[in-house]
């Protein structure tokens, strides 16, 4: 097995104790099936090229420098030097700021998790940290210059190690008032309460990972594992639409109820709602896992 490498190396400092640790990326898109983009005449991969927006000649890479707009057509330019030396300094230090309880950071603000593992030397002094964030329930916020941003760092035991999560800075995760600004200000009590409390006490379960699978990536892989073995895919059915039916029926039927015999949902225990809403179905079987092709697709 190929020995995982690390994106970042340095130390994490709590106090007066630090410890050599590493950063491991914990969720990747690369097993994803890939695409080339084609000349759909020739079959040959097509290249991306830059041109001058104006004579539309090709910019060769080194002639290329980035630039700020501060009006319409006017850029600031500014050389690789001088944006290397904007970037803050680091001392590869992971330096906890502050410990907080695990639940008290919305997890809007998480971007991207990576696994936090000791680096050779210092072990003791990293089991020290794990357990004792373990026994307190606690985790940390710490700070430090990743990938020539400064990044603040959401630190939590997990499993034999910890994982690191980059968060969002505040300027980054929109305000959920405008999403929801729209919402109706609504009681729902009643039976229709009873039913939606009695249905999700049926659904309950547990999180496990493996359960839920890549649907799109499957059904692009047998794609082109047909198209590899000249074959061709049946064509899918459009499901049946659902009949519409109001909110207290629909959820007498997802209760297993069905409408009771001489019974009439009232306006009480309806809210005098008026909103429709499909038939909850049973879950569909689990579909079929079908293996990627060895061969990338393009």
């Amino acid at each position: 097995m190929v020995t995982p490498r690390a994106n970042w190396k340095g130390f994490i400092k709590f106090g007066e104790v630090a410890c050599p640790v590493a950063l491991y990326t914990a969720a990747s898109s690369s097993e994803r099936i890939a695409f080339n983009t084609l000349n759909r005449k020739t079959g040959n991969r097509v290249k991306r090229e830059f041109v001058d927006s104006e004579t539309g000649d090709p910019v060769e890479r080194d002639d290329q420098v980035k630039g700020y707009e501060i009006e319409n057509g006017q850029y600031i330019v500014l050389e690789p030097d001088e944006v290397a030396a904007a970037v803050p300094d680091s001392d590869k230090t992971l330096k906890i700021d502050a410990f907080l309880p695990c639940s008290e950071i919305d997890d809007v603000y998480f971007d991207k998790p990576y696994y936090l593992a000791p680096d050779k030397m210092g072990t003791d002094a990293f089991v020290l940290l794990r357990d004792g964030m373990k026994k307190a329930k606690v985790a940390a916020i710490a700070r430090t210059v990743l990938f020539r941003r400064l990044r603040t760092v959401l630190i939590r035991p997990h499993g034999k190690g910890l994982i690191a999560t980059t968060l969002n800075f505040d300027y980054e995760v929109r305000s959920s008032d405008d999403a929801f600004k729209e919402l109706p200000d609504l009681k729902i009590k009643g039976e229709m309460l009873e039913l939606a409390e009695h249905i999700i006490g049926t659904k309950k379960g547990s999180f496990d990972a493996s359960a839920f699978d890549d649907r799109y990536e499957a059904a692009v892989a047998e794609l082109v594992k047909a198209k590899i073995e000249g074959r061709s895919l049946p064509k899918k059915k459009a499901p049946a639409a659902s009949k519409p039916s109001d909110l207290l029926q629909a959820l007498r039927e997802s209760a297993g109820l069905g409408e009771k015999a001489g019974s009439k949902p009232s306006s009480a225990n309806a809210n005098q709602g008026t909103g429709r809403k499909k038939t909850v179905r049973p879950a569909a079987a689990k579909a079929k896992q079908v293996s990627a092709p060895t061969r990338r697709a393009g």
